[in-house]
């Protein structure tokens, strides 16, 4: 059985080399291909593919938002394909809706497997990533301390990040003074850019 799949990238010769190489395999049809978040919303639900593959730098959140959105739609997965990634993306892809993440580096026949993989009902997570998402590997902070530390970096004040962590403001800026010392930061905004900087947010 065949598996229709629509392609997500928003630079023209990366989406035009990803659907080329999708039409070699005789068992994909590629069905469409977008360069804009929104349009691949609507085509995934105008069209119903059995796989969106989406393609994307790796940091940015909202990207990952749309591929959450289409992969609650009825027979609907989603797989994406990463330049590079961080942990904030990684874990959040990892614990929910989406079928799976690759590397853009892998082999295609990989890539092909990932799609059937996904297409299956599986799960397609490259092994090092997924050890990525579930372990702190050299990082210095604890879960906590990283996810306040997410959470202020989305833009989040003092009392939203309390809210959503069921925490109090003061335990919030404990958390916040103890990820600055712990990081050697000159305040939370260094510990921000330090944090990027190392991919652990």
């Amino acid at each position: 059985m065949g598996v229709d799949v629509m392609v997500y990238d928003d630079l023209a010769l990366s989406r035009y080399a990803l659907t080329a190489l999708l039409e070699q395999h005789p068992e994909i049809r590629v069905v469409g291909a977008v360069d804009d978040r929104y349009a691949a919303l609507e085509c995934a639900e105008l069209n119903r593919p059995d796989v969106v593959v989406i393609s994307f730098e790796g940091r940015d959140e909202e990207t990952v938002d749309i591929a959450e959105k289409i992969a609650i739609l009825p027979k609907v997965r989603t797989l994406l394909v990463a330049t590079a990634c961080v942990r904030s993306v990684l874990r959040r892809a990892f614990a929910g809706e989406i079928g799976g993440m690759v590397r853009r580096s892998v082999p295609p026949q990989r890539l092909f497997e990932a799609i059937h993989l996904v297409h299956q009902g599986e799960r397609a997570f490259d092994a090092e990533l997924a050890v990525a998402a579930v372990a702190k590997g050299d990082c210095l902070l604890t879960p906590r301390q990283l996810s306040v530390l997410e959470h202020l970096d989305s833009g989040a004040t003092m009392e939203e990040i309390a809210v959503r962590l069921s925490l109090s403001e003061g335990t919030v800026r404990n958390y916040i003074s103890s990820i600055v010392v712990n990081m050697g930061a000159r305040n939370r905004i260094d510990a921000l850019r330090l944090a990027r900087n190392m991919e652990w947010i």
